[in-house]
């Protein structure tokens, strides 16, 4: 229910920004424009939020013909979490890591990256597969991927911006436009960063340890993740598509300033010491 809430309000709070930076460049035919946009972008993210950030990762889907093991794996610890068998992605790129998406745990998503089923030991994937089902169980997904195709709005919005009110009649650069620019990627990664608790990872690494019933895999796992993760191996479509970097099980993004404000992440050595404690 909390994540419900949540998530309306992060729509309310992204067609009032559309408004306000409508209304400064274009008045009150530039505010109407935006407004039907913000509206617009609400109703594609709520219904195709998945789909679209899959498309990002070029995910191609797999059953169990193509990818048995997988495949079996995900669909036995979805039978323990008790929660349907989601759709199972992969996503051809080397950089070990993994995620969930959908907008509810009847019609959700679970990809992986080749890099991670290469990496892993089968527990360790098991471990990081029932981390992501854990949000499926906790219904994080809905707001971690709208959040992200709502980032991606609001850099639209700051391509409308320069485009709308870049230049004046004389040709002169629009200051409001230059400020509203600059402003709005920052503002962007705030509204993530206030929608999206930290906590959540630490209750997904609670709930995949009881899923798969090995704490000491997932943190294994984790441990591995990091090594390659953070700078190592880029992962393409992150680095091209920073504000979804915070679906990912570990931080993808290897760069500092404005793609740093995007993480989301908590500690990972954390994330360990409580999984290796709760083993015990």
């Amino acid at each position: 229910m909390f994540n419900w809430v949540k998530t309306a309000m992060l729509m309310a709070a992204i067609m009032a920004l559309f408004g306000i930076v409508g209304g400064m460049l274009g008045g009150r035919q530039g505010m109407l424009m935006a407004l039907v946009f913000g509206g617009a972008m609400n109703v594609i993210s709520y219904w195709f939020s998945d789909k679209m950030v899959l498309k990002m990762y070029n995910a191609q889907e797999v059953d169990e013909t193509s990818a048995p093991q997988f495949y079996g794996m995900v669909r036995d610890l979805a039978q323990r979490a008790n929660l349907p068998m989601p759709r199972v992605y992969i996503i051809d790129e080397q950089q070990p890591n993994a995620f969930a998406t959908g907008r509810n745990p009847e019609h959700a998503a679970v990809a992986a990256t080749s890099g991670i089923l290469q990496l892993l030991s089968a527990s360790e994937l098991r471990g990081v597969m029932a981390h992501e089902l854990a949000h499926v169980a906790h219904r994080d997904i809905l707001i971690s991927t709208i959040s992200a195709t709502m980032a991606g709005a609001i850099s639209a919005l700051a391509n409308f911006a320069m485009f709308f009110g870049g230049r004046d009649s004389n040709g002169r650069s629009n200051p409001l436009a230059t400020i509203a620019v600059a402003l709005l990627a920052p503002l962007a990664a705030s509204l993530i960063q206030m929608a999206i608790s930290r906590a959540r990872e630490y209750e997904a690494d609670r709930g995949g340890a009881e899923i798969s019933g090995d704490p000491n895999a997932l943190a294994d796992a984790l441990g591995k993740i990091q090594m390659y993760a953070e700078g190592r191996i880029p992962l393409g479509p992150a680095e091209a598509h920073p504000e979804t970097a915070q679906m990912m099980i570990l931080n993808p993004l290897s760069g500092g300033g404005i793609k740093g404000l995007f993480s989301t992440h908590p500690p990972t050595a954390e994330r360990i010491a409580r999984l290796r404690t709760l083993a015990r």
